[in-house]
């Protein structure tokens, strides 16, 4: 896990917003934890952590009884006056948190297919931690960033 941090982090900002994305946070380094000793070593260690990390979060996902569409008033004014010290401006910040929820709000696999890509996982590797074929990965992933550009152009024109 410490060699690939970044892999929880970004599944846990797909799969869940405000504190939901803590609690999954933990869930998915306790399932990479628990997974570890079967680990054989049979295929990338990435390739491992991001099968249980995704499987761990559709669970988590399922096992939700009420997921938050809203973030609570405090969590939003906390967010609009922490300091921007990442160098982004707001915009961007704006930008980067539509874009993430538009990622959760497509279906699971899609939304793991499109993380696996944003951090340059081959298809054949894709396909392997997800179980699709490598053609299926190919013409899942080229909808998803269809309907996403199209969305994100949407919400560009009206930021104008």
């Amino acid at each position: 896990m410490t060699d690939h941090p970044g892999i929880l982090h970004r599944v846990a900002n797909a799969f869940a917003e405000g504190a939901d994305r803590s609690d999954l946070l933990q869930e998915l380094m306790l399932a990479v934890w628990k997974a570890a000793p079967v680990f054989a070593g049979g295929s990338k260690p990435s390739t491992f952590i991001y099968r249980v990390a995704h499987n761990a979060a559709l669970t988590w996902k399922r096992g939700v009884s009420t997921y938050r569409r809203h973030v609570d008033r405090f969590e939003v004014l906390a967010q609009d006056s922490a300091p921007a010290d990442d160098g982004r401006t707001r915009r961007d910040r704006e930008m980067l948190a539509f874009l993430y929820a538009e990622i959760r709000r497509l279906p699971p696999v899609d939304r793991s297919l499109l993380l696996l890509h944003l951090d340059e996982v081959g298809y054949a590797e894709m396909s392997e931690i997800l179980g699709l074929s490598e053609s299926n990965v190919g013409t899942r992933l080229t909808r998803i960033k269809q309907r996403l550009v199209t969305t994100l152009q949407e919400k560009t024109h009206e930021l104008r």
